[in-house]
């Protein structure tokens, strides 16, 4: 099960990583990368892509380094609890946008970080 989790992590973190490129490429150059799964931008100051990929950035390395390293790892559970909020705002934009065609992928990033959730703060995770 633990390996598992770090394969789940690792994914997440990988997605969470180039999730971040938001905070570096312009708006336009985001809204013209991919056409309606990339609409959603339009939505949303360049400033707030900023934050969307700080946070992103942060979620990546909580999701991996306090695990790895052994420093405070309930900070992973609480990362991925951070990515199941990220993930269901990206679910309602995109609803709310009329996207339904485009929500498989937030559907599957969030079941990943459900999982990372339950596996972390799960009732296993507690006996050793």
């Amino acid at each position: 099960m633990n390996l598992a989790l770090w394969i789940v992590a690792g994914l997440m973190a990988a997605v969470c990583l180039a999730g971040s490129s938001k905070m570096f490429v312009p708006k336009e150059k985001i809204a013209a990368l991919g056409g309606t799964a990339t609409g959603w931008v339009e939505d949303f100051s360049p400033g707030a892509l900023k934050t969307l990929g700080a946070v992103e950035l942060l979620a990546a390395a909580g999701l991996i380094l306090p695990g790895a390293l052994g420093i405070a790892p309930v900070l992973v559970p609480l990362a991925a609890t951070g990515l199941v909020l990220l993930f269901v705002g990206a679910l309602t934009v995109r609803l709310r946008r009329g996207e339904r065609a485009t929500i498989a992928g937030d559907l599957v990033y969030l079941a990943l970080a459900l999982f990372l959730v339950w596996g972390r703060f799960g009732p296993e995770s507690f006996t050793g």
